[in-house]
């Protein structure tokens, strides 16, 4: 309920220039549109339950407050973060009392991230059974932070982190709202934008700031950056963001897009990301991506990582950033990966296959008596070096599980290979 006085007072600039309907909302047409979900459910006229994921700023309050104008549903806010079973008990008491009258409530519940186990499941017969029209805010993966009970009972839509664009024409209407440009010069207005993240709630915020500033003067970028300190990039290294950046990082580098590799590696750092992560990552690719292709790899990954832990940070990260350079380089095989695969697979179809008996030692005369050890031949014994013998189980023909490529040293462990290969031919003739 607005107080008398309320509509006097003060409003940050978001909150005057919050949209008075869809079509106003920038950067969200996949799903506003006629053709987008929202906007066949606007067509239609009847809502379903949906959960709002998007990055901060992008308009899910928005969006959510304007839905329950446009369906003419009760608008009900909730915020996971200071509300409890209790209080949603009250909501949905409430929501029934006008269900009885025949009015319907939209609930909205942001951060609904925030609600754990129990709690999302205090709702869900309300949900299902019509009670509330649930719209639930995220900025994380509900695959990750939701229950399947609760998802299976709405659809998720995913909103963008708001393009160059589409911060312009806020910057645009916020100039229009105050009556007189932002002052600040060509480079500096993109500075800005860029500082903005893709997030229109911060980027007017800072506007609001800009335009508080003495002066007529257009602040050129240097004097921005004393006047509005660079956003931190959005990163959280125990959720999504790590997963998707390391992900981008080892592509990147299967790519052999080394400069792309090094975009995602500063993100992380930037991110505030253990360093010591992205060592661990470097390791697993140089033998899981590069491998016999380029031995060196492996080599050149633990050295990344010990110089690491004997510089810190900052020094220490530009021999990780060495590491980057050479692994993105490198020829790559996954020949050594896949053939581990291939061994596993074939260990797990043969089941307990005893080794031949020739290749087993006999440290006692029962089991010399069996046989073990006989006909054995020692390679070094032999001009080649090579006995040429069998060293698969009786049962088992021999299984070829490492492929070289033609990439790198791969062509020359090809060549050692086919060597070996003619010698064990040549002795089976024998």
């Amino acid at each position: 309920m607005r107080t008398l006085f309320e509509g006097d007072a003060p409003r940050p600039l978001a909150d005057k220039l919050r949209p008075a309907s869809l079509a106003d909302v920038v950067g969200q047409d996949h799903l506003l549109s006629p053709e987008g979900a929202i906007g066949r459910m606007v067509s239609s006229g009847r809502m379903a339950s949906i959960i709002l994921w998007g990055p901060p700023g992008s308009g899910k309050t928005t969006i959510a407050r304007l839905l329950a104008d446009v369906i003419d549903l009760d608008f009900e806010p909730l915020s996971a973060v200071f509300s409890g079973v209790a209080d949603l008990r009250k909501v949905f008491d409430g929501a029934r009392e006008r269900r009885a009258m025949g009015r319907g409530t939209l609930l909205f519940i942001d951060e609904i991230h925030r609600f754990n186990r129990a709690q999302q499941d205090s709702f869900l017969a309300y949900v299902e059974d019509g009670t509330v029209t649930l719209v639930g805010a995220t900025t994380e993966n509900p695959s990750f932070e939701l229950t399947g009970a609760l998802l299976s009972r709405c659809q998720v839509l995913v909103l963008n982190r708001l393009s160059d664009e589409a911060i312009e024409e806020l910057l645009q209407r916020a100039e229009r709202e105050v009556g007189r440009p932002i002052p600040l010069d060509d480079d500096a207005r993109i500075a800005l934008r860029a500082m903005a993240d893709g997030d229109g709630r911060y980027v007017l915020n800072m506007a609001e700031a800009l335009f508080e500033l003495d002066g007529k003067a257009h602040l050129d970028t240097a004097a921005l950056a004393e006047v509005v300190q660079r956003r931190v990039p959005l990163y959280d290294k125990h959720q999504e963001g790590h997963f998707n950046l390391i992900s981008a990082l080892h592509k990147s580098l299967r790519g052999s897009d080394t400069d792309a590799a090094l975009y995602w590696f500063a993100r992380m750092i930037l991110g505030g990301e253990d360093p010591r992560y992205i060592a661990r990552r470097l390791v697993r690719f140089a033998v899981e991506d590069v491998g016999l292709a380029d031995p060196d790899a492996i080599v050149q990954a633990l050295a990344a990582w010990e110089t690491y832990e004997r510089l810190g940070s900052p020094e220490g990260e530009l021999a990780l950033v060495q590491c980057i350079v050479f692994l993105g380089s490198a020829p790559k095989s996954n020949a050594a990966y896949k053939a581990a695969g291939a061994a596993v697979r074939a260990a797990r179809e043969t089941g307990s296959l005893m080794p031949p008996k020739h290749i087993l030692n006999a440290p006692t005369r029962l089991m010399k008596e069996l046989g073990y050890g006989d006909g054995y031949v020692y390679d070094h014994d032999t001009a080649e070096g090579f006995s040429g013998q069998d060293y698969f189980p009786e049962e088992m023909p021999r299984r070829r599980f490492y492929e070289p490529g033609e990439r790198g040293f791969e062509r020359e462990i090809a060549k050692r290979l086919a060597y070996w290969d003619r010698l064990r031919g040549e002795k089976a003739g024998d």
